[in-house]
């Protein structure tokens, strides 16, 4: 068996078994319809999802951010959603106020009560994820965090959180995006029912 072959057996089996870890955890079952809920309410009130997160995890908030504001499977009326991953943004913060500022910046911008921050990390261990939440609890906004490797201090410091099985920051943003993925269907299924 060559080395691609078996390093793609290898992955396959290692995301198959993470994602069935997932499906029979009821704690990850619960975590979602709460997740599902607040987003569903914020956007349903009028209100907005700002999502961030570092390095591919900033390639996730923008993915779910744009699924919401753009489209995932059908057409319905956009919703209100937005990745904090303006560059100029980014490295204007991390130049005049540091590195752990650059989310938390960004959401005293543009948080508001009733808004809901969704945290991306695969660690649960970057300071500037522990300010975002900060910030948003300090605007009355709800928080929720997708995290990995048991949270890390950012474990219990969001209103709802779900912590992905895995070892490698790889495979828990594969099912991170799962979990993201199915969170665009279920919000769109509360928000635009199916007519009769």
């Amino acid at each position: 068996m060559s080395d691609a072959h078996s390093i793609f057996r290898r992955a396959t089996t290692t995301a198959r078994d993470l994602l069935e870890q997932v499906r029979h955890d009821l704690s990850a079952e619960r975590a979602f319809t709460g997740i599902a809920a607040e987003f569903t309410t914020a956007l349903r009130d009028g209100n907005k999802a700002i999502i961030c997160g570092n390095g591919g995890s900033m390639c996730d908030a923008m993915h779910f951010a744009e699924e919401l504001t753009g489209r995932f499977r059908d057409d319905r009326p956009a919703l209100a959603a937005i990745a904090l991953a303006d560059p100029s943004h980014l490295s204007c913060v991390a130049n005049d106020f540091g590195y752990e500022q650059v989310f938390a910046r960004g959401v005293e911008a543009l948080g508001r009560p009733g808004d809901v921050l969704a945290v991306l990390s695969t660690s649960g261990r970057s300071p500037n994820i522990a300010a975002a939440i900060r910030a948003a609890r300090q605007r009355g906004m709800k928080t929720v965090a997708l995290l990995g490797q048991g949270g890390g201090p950012v474990a219990g410091s969001c209103d709802h959180e779900f912590i992905a099985p895995g070892t490698t920051s790889d495979r828990i943003q594969e099912v991170h995006m799962m979990f993201l993925h199915a969170l665009v269907e279920a919000v769109e299924a509360a928000l635009f029912p199916p007519r009769a």
